[in-house]
């Protein structure tokens, strides 16, 4: 089938159970209402638009502005290419241009105020689009086309003149595509190929001719969508439309900046409730990259690790070069449901099978361990000193006959088998055609998918060419690592969408009383003091030790004694970022004279310091526990990001994160802790006992859902440590910093 080759990291007593972003409240729910609307909290919206593409791709009229039929110039050849594709979708074709009478044998119009109807695309083949897009006012034109260069991937002055042009088009009521893109819409797409086809959208046109190439290896491809600088019509835009597509079975991205992130995530939400795959190469994971794709097309390229987190979130595949791009989307594209999770494979050699079974296990590819009626029933046909475990190693020999094929159909009779993976290293004929017609025979009767690895560096051998490219229904891949890349993603695809349930359905729709306590304690411009963003958690049910905020020696004695000793003492100040580092924290103080001291101190400390204070905490001593991060941050590209990790003292070292686009659900925010690095220590290491999972994962939950209520008000929150504490017993916010917009 296929033949390619953050500084400080941002992010009460306990309900009776975990509260999902934007769920009704039940009595033991502080304030969490919700109520129907099209836009979240925080005022953004929660379902995407989807354009009347079908206009551009397939429209009844065109207009070509700059038309030539002139030899030598560039207009002439577009133009060419333009009434080639017309004729292709049975468009009617319009030149325009002011000096021409006809062009191509076409009457041409003098200006685009002389057209004789209204035009669904409007091509526009002139150096300034701008006058012209103000022509089109007056309902000319659906879409138009600039495939003009000079605005935003040049700097400001470029940035400013597209934002002109993007000016113009609103006015008049009229989509645009470009600037800075190219013909590739407009390209001759096989009619010859059948199944579920490829969608494809690039910014940078070159990017996407390897997939285009597929066509010539039997992958359909229906549409290609070149975006140029996105003045207006986006990735999003195009992601969205082909989702709706019947004929659509795969969508690849070639991806060098997010216009809008919250537009992709929502075009990549209708992507998932339809269960189209979204394949994407999005570059800018170093500083080099990003640089680059920003000069390329004027683009922010966001934090790579919340570009990340984020396609994870919402299904998108992300993957690295342009031949996994290839080769992941057209596996996606055509190949069926799996039937079951497991992979099998089986080769003519045992050391194939083991470094291919190596690979997949690495990359977290189930393989099964045949059981012993499979494996008892494949040595009728394989020698018994040969391992059929899984990886099943034939031996070479028995692929010649008729042994070979029921070896293939016993693997995939296999109710623990979903895919069967044969790796050919080379071509070892006549025993490797032998083997590969017996793969493409099994494949056409079986619903189980079927690959092939044709590692040979050649690729004219007529068992590839022919059989294996001929062949619709068996994926073929000419290295491993693509392979394991392909079927990982098809595994995961599928369990993504099985049990996918949109996080917009649930994001909450109206402010909670919550939110109108926490917004009479921000600060507009200011740091809050420890004291102050500890309220602020409060006022959202996150529990926080049992302290007073006092400004005397004898007050701190006496609110000891309330408090209960031991006690820590801290300094509280709007400008105390880091007061451990100043000495501004006593831990463990155990008498009244303790006390005392401790207050001077502190207090002469910060005098020194010259840093003002709104006093001094007496704080509970809490017991030990798993020390995390929790918190908030905004992004350029998705807005306020919620991020959870080991905390601490180390947290800038060990930089053990994972990151949360809201609005996402306990499902999501549970998935969160399943990527950290450090997960285990909250199972309980070393005779510590299981840390209490679900207060964590509620905490987070209550931290989204500030970020969403919050959202005009809360630049930052950073609550470090959050201690976990065993089992059963909750998590306390021990020190919390909150900056205000």
């Amino acid at each position: 089938m296929l033949g390619s080759t953050h500084g400080t990291l941002t992010t009460t007593s306990r309900p009776a159970r975990v509260v999902a972003c934007g769920e009704r409240p039940g009595p033991a729910v502080h304030g969490l209402a919700t109520d129907i609307a099209d836009v979240d909290v925080s005022g953004r919206p929660l379902h995407s638009d989807v354009p009347d593409l079908d206009r551009f791709f397939r429209p009844e009229t065109v207009a070509v502005i700059g038309a030539s039929d002139a030899e030598g110039r560039p207009n002439t050849g577009i133009t060419r290419q333009l009434l080639a594709w017309c004729e292709r979708v049975g468009a009617r074709l319009h030149p325009v241009h002011p000096t021409r009478r006809t062009v191509f044998d076409l009457p041409c119009h003098p200006s685009v105020a002389e057209l004789p109807e209204r035009v669904d695309l409007a091509v526009l083949l002139v150096g300034d689009p701008l006058p012209v897009m103000a022509e089109l006012d007056g309902s000319k034109a659906a879409f138009a086309v600039a495939f003009a260069s000079g605005f935003a991937e040049t700097g400001p002055e470029g940035a400013a003149a597209q934002d002109r042009l993007a000016a113009a088009a609103r006015a008049a009521g009229v989509r645009l595509l470009g600037p800075n893109t190219n013909l590739n819409a407009f390209e001759r797409f096989r009619d010859d190929l059948e199944g579920p086809a490829i969608a494809l959208i690039t910014q940078s046109g070159h990017q996407g001719r390897p997939v285009f190439a597929l066509q010539e290896l039997g992958v359909r491809l229906s549409h290609w969508a070149p975006t140029g600088n996105e003045a207006d019509l986006e990735c999003a835009d195009f992601l969205s439309y082909f989702a709706t597509r019947p004929e659509v079975g795969a969508i690849a991205a070639y991806v060098e900046g997010l216009k809008d992130g919250r537009s992709f995530l929502l075009a990549a939400d209708r992507a998932a409730r339809h269960k189209v795959p979204v394949v994407a190469v999005k570059v800018g994971r170093t500083e080099a990259g990003a640089r680059t794709a920003a000069s390329h097309t004027g683009k922010l390229t966001g934090a790579d690790e919340v570009v990340d987190a984020a396609m994870r979130q919402f299904g998108v595949i992300r993957v690295d070069g342009l031949d996994e791009l290839q080769d992941t989307a057209a596996l996606l594209a055509r190949a069926r449901p799996p039937r079951a999770d497991g992979v099998a494979v089986y080769s003519i050699s045992g050391g194939t099978g083991a470094h291919f079974a190596d690979l997949a296990a690495a990359a977290g590819l189930p393989l099964p361990t045949l059981s012993p009626a499979k494996q008892h029933e494949l040595h009728q046909w394989i020698p018994e000193y040969l391992s059929v475990e899984n990886p099943v190693d034939s031996g070479g020999h028995p692929v010649g006959d008729e042994r070979g094929r029921r070896i293939i159909d016993a693997l995939l009779a296999d109710p623990a088998v979903g895919v069967l993976v044969c790796p050919v290293t080379g071509p070892f004929p006549p025993m490797s055609d032998r083997l590969v017609r017996d793969l493409v025979a099994a494949a056409e009767e079986t619903d189980k998918l079927v690959c092939v690895v044709w590692g040979s560096p050649v690729g004219t051998e007529d068992a590839y060419r022919t059989t294996l490219l001929g062949s619709s229904r068996v994926a073929t891949f000419r290295t491993f690592s693509n392979c394991v890349t392909a079927v990982s993603a098809y595994l995961r695809h599928h369990r993504f969408t099985a049990g996918y349930r949109s996080p917009f359905d649930e994001a909450p729709r109206v402010l909670s009383p919550s939110a109108r306590k926490a917004q009479e304690l921000m600060r507009p411009g200011e740091q809050l003091s420890e004291h102050a963003a500890k309220q602020l958690l409060r006022a959202y049910g996150i529990r926080v030790p049992r302290e007073q905020l006092v400004t005397s020696a004898a007050a701190a004695v006496r609110a000891a004694g309330l408090v209960g000793y031991p006690v820590v003492m801290k300094a509280s100040g709007p400008q105390l970022a880091h007061k451990t580092e100043l000495g501004l924290v006593k831990v463990g103080l155990t008498s009244a004279s303790q006390v005392r001291d401790a207050y001077r101190e502190l207090t002469d400390i910060a005098r020194c310091e010259g840093l003002p204070l709104d006093g001094v905490l007496v704080c509970q001593l809490v017991g030990r526990g798993v020390e995390m991060v929790v918190g908030v941050s905004p992004d350029p590209l998705f807005g306020p990001t919620v991020t959870v990790g080991l905390g601490g003292a180390l947290v800038e070292v060990l930089r053990d994160t994972a990151v949360g686009v809201p609005p996402f659900g306990e499902e999501h925010a549970r998935t969160m802790l399943a990527e950290l690095r450090g997960r285990a220590l909250l199972d309980g290491v070393r005779g510590a006992p299981p840390a209490d999972v679900d207060a964590l994962v509620e905490t987070v939950l209550r931290v989204q859902r500030m970020s969403l209520e919050l959202a005009d008000d809360l630049a930052e929150l950073d609550i470090n440590p959050l201690v976990v504490l065993p089992r059963g017993q909750g998590a306390v916010a021990l020190d919390a910093l909150a900056y205000c917009r």
